[in-house]
């Protein structure tokens, strides 16, 4: 499809695998310069040869880390060249499932999905503002809307939901559309599911017919795609709205 997405500048965190690797994939072949952010070098160097078209780049920032915004502007002149699109991916577990886990395993998980986020955002908006256009999509999760995983995890992802309604209305007379993506659950390489695919075969073919009414994960282009046309100028109408891209696995009846 053709998203008038050519000569666009598009961030991407967590670009190195699974759904992010796919977003960046997607933006490029649709025209986009894309910058994408991961810690593995290895990983992103192959990333950027797999990206059609040109102008892509990448560096390996720690994403975690404190002063995320000037090191990402300074990775790619970003103040110079402002981004016009920035797709907040970068998320995960960290493998801390206890709902009583210490406090700084709870801070760690809110600041790998939430907070990384918001500190990217909060950086690159006036920018955005200042031109009066800008596209900004936060990836998400269904175990923010309803409680599907470890509690830090769901919690923080129920934080980046209601994130994305309150910013996304008081950016949007700034001419800025930000929108959230929730996906359920996706099969990526190397990921959860794939390894419970070898690990465990029966919890898999209970959960895919217990909780996913296809009968089959989604995979990262899926996710992608959604993501792709949020971040053109067809969401125009749409800022501070979730998507749900979930194959209709989520039983809320609203979010």
């Amino acid at each position: 499809m053709n998203l008038r997405l050519g000569g666009k500048r598009a961030l991407v965190t967590g670009a190195s695998r699974g759904i992010g690797r796919a977003v960046a994939q997607v933006l490029a072949a649709e025209g986009c310069a894309v910058a994408g952010v991961a810690r593995d070098p290895a990983e992103l160097a192959a990333l950027a040869k797999s990206l059609s078209g040109d102008g892509h780049a990448v560096a390996a920032i720690d994403l975690a880390a404190e002063n995320l915004g000037p090191t990402i502007a300074a990775a790619f002149d970003a103040d110079a060249r402002p981004f016009d699109i920035v797709v907040n991916n970068v998320g995960g577990t960290l493998d801390i499932t206890d709902p009583f886990a210490p406090m700084a395993d709870w801070r760690a998980v809110m600041r790998f999905n939430f907070e990384v986020a918001v500190e990217v955002n909060q950086y690159f908006l006036p920018a955005m503002q200042r031109r009066r256009n800008g596209r900004i999509v936060n990836i998400s999760s269904i175990a923010g809307v309803e409680w599907n995983g470890p509690a830090p995890y769901a919690s923080a992802k129920a934080a980046m939901n209601a994130y994305t309604r309150c910013i996304g209305r008081l950016v949007a007379a700034d001419g800025i559309v930000m929108t959230g993506v929730i996906p359920g659950a996706v099969k990526t390489e190397g990921g959860y599911w794939e390894r419970m695919e070898v690990e465990r075969p029966d919890h898999v073919a209970k959960y895919l017919k217990e909780r996913c009414p296809q009968g089959r994960f989604g995979t990262p282009q899926e996710i992608a795609d959604v993501v792709a046309f949020l971040a053109s100028d067809l969401s125009s109408f749409a800022p501070g709205s979730t998507w749900t891209v979930d194959g209709g696995q989520l039983r809320s009846y609203a979010h």
